[in-house]
């Protein structure tokens, strides 16, 4: 079998599919590589990294010719045309938004793996492409808000006099939250975090942040695979109630809230941002799921009564060569379970590939079965 790695083609996308140190994996285990000329430029891999790794580099039509093909995004619909029916196809879908992608997709029997949808069961933690590039987030965040506010991070004893140390509060201690609340402590901050989530305060605590809204905390608030679950408006308003004493004395703000399959939840509305010092900065992971904040513009840094709110998409990607690097173990992780002696598994019949496949055999899946299965059962189609 083939891997395929082509350039990616979506706008500002600067990670790659595969890197060089992955391809060795590969090779050990029956597959061969093809990587499209300048693929991995703009993380900072070379045609010839690639070439020395023992990928062969072509400027021809590469999706045309992989058997599997690992791309960051999801194709365009010029890239689908050019896929040939039995490929396999592994990416971030985003199926929720590419419901007609996907479809076209499944008519040209392609075969479709969504990374979202790694089960989080431990035998693949190492496949996990959503924990890897939260990773990058979190951390990115953190060194937005710096640059972004005017003020030091750490505390300072100068010969001017002491300088406090800035007050953060991350909203949302998953992955990314996680990762912003270690970055943030490394850098000096005081930091506080929160979540609807009882698990999450004992990791918050665990890195030394202050967990603020116990009375939130809801076992019935965790849904599957460790998310939160969509809440209510009246939830809703109780967390913007109880969070609004600390939003009004804090420096930076870091929303990295999501639901699984949704429209990431409002927990900063404009009255919340307007009770903000000066200079504050809120960063919104959330801004490609609809934004954390009411007031994110997704895709733009907006200021608003002298609170920076910034929406900037695909934060990963500022981080290219890294992002990458832990995208490409995850898949090469992968590959080695559904094709441990160069020949792939039957994807139906893999715990792991089943619950990640939105087309097969020339069928959209959801939720583990092909989608008029899904439906007949009450699951979304």
């Amino acid at each position: 079998m083939k891997i395929a790695v082509p350039k990616e083609t979506w706008e500002g996308e600067r990670r790659v599919g595969l890197v060089p140190e992955s391809v060795s994996p590969l090779l050990k285990i029956g597959l061969s590589v093809t990587v499209e000329t300048g693929a991995g430029a703009s993380a900072g891999f070379s045609d010839d990294d690639f070439a020395q790794a023992g990928a062969e580099i072509t400027s021809g039509d590469v999706l045309a010719a992989g058997d599997v093909v690992f791309k960051v995004r999801a194709p365009s619909p010029a890239e689908v045309e050019r896929l040939r029916p039995g490929t396999v196809l592994l990416a971030l879908m985003d199926p929720a938004v590419n419901e007609s992608l996907i479809a076209g997709l499944a008519g040209r029997k392609v075969s479709v793996l969504s990374l979202e949808r790694i089960p989080r069961i431990t035998r693949a933690q190492s496949m996990d492409v959503l924990s890897s590039q939260a990773t990058v987030a979190g951390y990115m965040a953190v060194l937005m808000a710096a640059q972004r506010l005017p003020r030091f991070f750490p505390m300072l004893m100068t010969a001017a006099g002491t300088i406090k140390a800035a007050q953060v509060l991350i909203i949302g201690a998953g992955v990314a939250g996680l990762q912003a609340i270690g970055t943030a402590k490394r850098l000096g901050a005081r930091v506080k975090a929160s979540d609807v989530r009882p698990a999450a305060r004992e990791e918050v605590e665990s890195l030394g942040a202050r967990f603020v809204g116990a009375e939130l905390l809801d076992e019935a608030a965790k849904a599957e695979g460790g998310y939160a679950k969509e809440q209510t408006e009246e939830q809703k308003a109780r967390q913007k109630e109880v969070l609004r004493d600390s939003i009004s004395k804090t420096d930076v703000i870091i929303c990295s809230a999501l639901v699984a399959g949704g429209r990431a939840p409002v927990v900063l509305d404009a009255p919340s941002v307007e009770v903000m010092k000066q200079g504050s900065v809120i960063i919104d992971l959330a801004a490609e799921q609809g934004g954390n904040c009411a007031l994110t513009q997704p895709g733009q840094e907006v200021i608003h009564q002298g609170v920076t709110i910034c929406g900037l998409l695909n934060v990963t990607s500022m981080k290219a060569a890294d992002a990458s690097r832990m995208f490409s173990r995850n898949l090469t992780n992968l590959m080695k379970h559904l094709a441990p002696k160069g020949e792939m598994a039957n994807l139906a019949e893999d715990e792991i590939a089943r619950a990640c496949l939105v087309a097969h055999d020339g069928q959209v899946w959801s939720g583990g079965s092909p989608a008029t299965e899904a439906g007949a059962a009450g699951g979304k189609s």
